[in-house]
């Protein structure tokens, strides 16, 4: 198949392009690259375009049979800071790459969105694809009002499919240590403490980088127009705890591949107000199923940091890689 990606130079994407071009398939990549052009190695199936995705235009779509569309500001800090420049990419271009693709006769587009538009929630209710969205941050806004949007238009020669993706873990070449399991991981290895927001009652799901990249593939490649609904929940009941237990299976894991025996839960912040328990039987129904446990995306990242192939590094941080392009570009 030919696919557009938007965004896809980021954590996700330099997963998910490589594991697409092995499988045989051709990608046009739009991207800024703020994260490096040579992040993602050249192919012969692979048409990289450096350009914001906000000046898509038809020509991008020619030839193309699947557009993902995963372009955002991706997470919730950066989302607070640069507000203007979220929704606008988050809701604005993603909006606009909807459109195109239905103007030029593609037959699918996949939403990358977020579980974090289930914001919060009672501790005592499993949300799935039907509960009602309570986004607490623009991040979530932004991703709840492309969804609804990007919905609407479809019809019976266009399918829009939404992809609602538990908290990222694991390894991946464009690394992000901003993430819960990642920063946990790192932190118990270089500091013998794992920071915890408070209180640790908050629920969260997990999916490991790997797993999305094999849903999303997923997707392009099954008969959806026999699906019911097109909003799937990507993760599994194996990987959704509370916080506080989070931080105990990091601890564990580390310590029976690291011997450390001092490790420290470490508290910081306010009590977290969002929390969301979330079911992924839906998405198990179409026949995928996650494969890659927690343990398994800290044992990956603890042998990398060992062995001096991994290290924190600006870009790993999310925001203050935004803050300093933001610097640089004044």
């Amino acid at each position: 198949m030919r696919f557009l990606i938007t965004g896809g130079g980021g954590y996700i994407g330099t997963t998910l392009i490589p594991y697409l071009l092995r499988k045989g398939h051709k990608i046009r990549l739009i991207d800024k690259f703020f994260f490096g052009k040579n992040i993602i190695n050249e192919h012969k199936n692979l048409e990289k375009i450096d350009i914001d995705t906000r000046e898509i235009n038809q020509d991008h779509f020619k030839d193309i049979d699947i557009v993902i569309d995963m372009v955002s500001i991706s997470n919730d800090p950066s989302g607070e800071k640069f507000q203007e420049s979220t929704w606008e990419i988050n809701w604005g271009s993603r909006i606009k790459c909807c459109k195109l693709a239905k103007k030029n006769n593609i037959k699918k587009y996949i939403l990358v969105s977020s579980c974090s538009i289930y914001g919060s929630t009672n501790h005592d209710i499993v949300v799935n694809e039907t509960s009602n969205a309570n986004p607490q941050t623009t991040y979530a806004k932004a991703n709840r009002k492309a969804e609804i949007d990007n919905l609407k238009l479809a019809d019976n020669d266009f399918e829009v499919i939404v992809l609602r993706l538990a908290t990222a873990f694991g390894l991946s070449k464009r690394m992000r240590f901003d993430l819960a399991i990642n920063a946990m991981t790192l932190n118990a290895i270089n500091s013998d403490n794992i920071p915890l927001m408070r209180d640790g009652t908050q629920w969260r799901p997990f999916v490991h980088v790997k797993d999305i990249s094999r849903a999303i593939h997923h997707f392009c490649e099954i008969n959806t127009k026999k699906l019911d609904s097109k909003i799937f929940n990507v993760g599994s009941k194996k990987n959704v705890c509370k916080l506080a237990d989070l931080g105990q299976i990091v601890k564990k894991s580390i310590q029976q591949k690291n011997n450390k025996d001092k490790i420290k839960i470490k508290w910081y912040g306010d009590p977290d107000i969002r929390s969301y328990n979330v079911c992924f039987n839906k998405i198990e129904e179409t026949g995928f199923k996650s494969k890659f446990s927690i343990k398994f995306g800290v044992d990956e990242i603890l042998n990398a940091i060992l062995t001096k192939n991994l290290t924190k590094t600006p870009d790993t941080i999310t925001l203050d890689w935004y803050n300093q392009i933001n610097a640089f570009n004044r």
